[in-house]
C-alpha cells in the first residue's frame, strides 16, 4: 500500500515516528509536512531526534488566522494528493493540519484514517475541538486511544471503522525512555525531582490578559523552582501587557527558549510536577507517571484525571499554588493508552481497507 501521513505540529511528529517505522516494514509511506510549526526547534529538530526521514513534501504554510491557515493547507494538500495518489491518508490529533488533510482527502475520495480519534473536551470554543469533531465525521478508520474515546464516537452515531488501538504517542514515549538521561538536568541547574516544568500556549490562556495575570502570579508565588520554555506567542502577549518582567525578575522562575524534543522530554521525565495547558503534555506526564497540574477547565484526556495523575485548576492562582504544593499522585501504572503494540494494530487495520 501507499500511505500518506500529513503532519505539521510537534505532537504529530511524536506520533508519526513509531507509525512510520511500522508502516515501512511492508508499505510505502509518504510524509507531508504542512509547515504549521516551521521554526527549527519546533519542527526539524524533532525529525532528527526521532529518526524520521525528511518529508517527501514540505508545504511551508506557516502561521496565520485559523481560516487562512486551514484554507492554504487545504489547497496545497489537495495538489499533493492528486500528484501522489495514495491508497489512504493518515491524519493526527486535532490541529488545523489535521482538519485540512482530512477534508482534502475526503473530497478526493481517498480513505482517511484518524490517529487519536474520539477525544472530546465538549468545549466548542476550542479550535482543537472543532477540528476533532469534523475530522472524525469524515474519517473511514478511527483509531481511538481508549474506550472513553470510542464511547464518545458512538454517542455521535459514529460506529463504523472505529477501533480502540491505544495511542501512538505513548508507544513512542515508552520506546524513548531508555534514551532519557538525567545528566542533562545539570545544564539547567536542577536535579531530578527538584523543579516544576511549565508550559502555557493554549489560546484560552495565552490570549487572555486576566487569565495570564493569574498564571504569572501563581508561577512566581508558588515557592517552587519553575522551568518555563516560553512559547513565542505567549512571550509576545506577556511583553505587550507588561507582564514579562515579572517572570524575568522572579528568583524561582527560569525562562527558557523553545526546547528540542529530547531536552523537553527529559525535563518532563524527571520533574517533580508538570504545570501545563497542553493536551499532549498531560498525556506525556501520565505516561511517565509525573504529577500534572492542568491550567484548563476541562480536558479531553479524562483518564489522566480518573486515574489520579492529573488535576484541573483553570487559571486560578490559588488553585494552581495549592495543587503544586500537593501534586496529584495516582495509583495506576499509566498504561491505559496502550503499550508497544499500538502501531502494529493500526497498520493491521489499514491493510484491511
Amino acid at each position: 500500500m501507499r500511505i500518506a501521513s500529513i503532519v505539521g505540529a510537534r505532537p504529530q511528529f511524536v506520533k508519526l515516528a513509531p507509525i512510520h517505522r511500522e508502516l515501512c516494514k511492508r508499505h510505502e509511506h509518504l510524509i507531508v509536512h504542512t509547515g504549521q510549526h516551521y521554526d527549527y526547534e519546533m519542527s526539524q529538530v524533532f525529525f532528527e531526534e526521532l529518526a524520521i526521514p525528511d518529508p517527501d513534501h514540505d508545504l511551508g504554510i506557516g502561521s496565520g488566522t485559523h481560516g487562512e491557515q486551514t484554507g492554504r493547507m487545504l489547497m496545497a494538500i489537495e495538489k499533493v494528493l492528486i500528484e501522489e495518489s495514495p491508497d489512504a491518508v493518515l491524519v493526527y490529533g486535532d490541529t488545523n493540519s489535521t482538519l485540512a488533510a482530512a477534508l482534502a482527502a475526503a473530497k478526493l475520495h481517498v480513505p482517511v484514517a484518524h490517529v487519536e480519534a474520539g477525544l472530546r473536551s465538549f468545549n466548542r470554543r476550542m479550535p482543537e475541538e472543532v477540528n476533532r469533531v469534523l475530522t472524525d465525521h469524515v474519517s473511514n478508520l478511527l483509531f481511538c486511544p481508549s474506550e472513553v474515546a470510542r464511547a464518545n464516537l458512538e454517542a455521535e452515531g459514529v460506529t463504523a471503522g472505529v477501533h480502540v488501538v491505544g495511542d501512538a504517542m505513548v508507544q513512542g514515549l515508552l520506546e524513548l525512555m531508555p534514551r532519557l538521561d538525567p545528566g542533562l538536568l545539570g545544564g539547567f541547574g536542577v536535579g531530578s525531582g527538584e523543579y516544576v516544568l511549565a508550559t502555557v500556549h493554549r489560546q484560552e490562556n495565552a490570549d487572555d490578559r486576566e487569565r495570564m495575570a493569574a498564571i504569572v502570579q501563581a508561577m512566581t508565588g508558588c515557592g517552587e523552582t519553575v522551568l518555563l520554555p516560553l512559547h513565542p506567542r505567549t512571550r509576545k502577549n506577556l511583553s505587550a501587557w507588561g507582564m514579562l518582567h515579572a517572570l524575568e525578575d522572579a528568583d524561582n522562575v527560569a525562562l527558557l527558549p523553545p526546547l528540542s524534543f529530547m531536552a523537553f522530554t527529559t525535563l518532563e521525565r524527571f520533574a517533580k510536577a508538570i504545570l501545563t495547558d497542553s493536551g499532549g503534555v498531560q498525556k506525556e506526564a501520565y505516561t511517565y507517571l509525573v504529577p500534572c497540574v492542568t491550567m484548563r477547565d476541562e480536558t479531553e484526556w479524562v483518564e489522566t484525571l480518573d486515574e489520579g495523575w492529573n488535576v484541573l485548576v483553570g487559571a486560578d492562582r490559588k488553585r494552581i499554588i495549592e495543587a503544586l504544593a500537593s501534586p496529584p499522585v495516582g495509583s495506576t501504572d499509566g498504561r491505559t493508552y496502550g503499550g508497544l503494540k499500538v502501531c502494529e494494530r493500526m497498520v493491521r487495520e489499514l491493510e484491511l481497507l
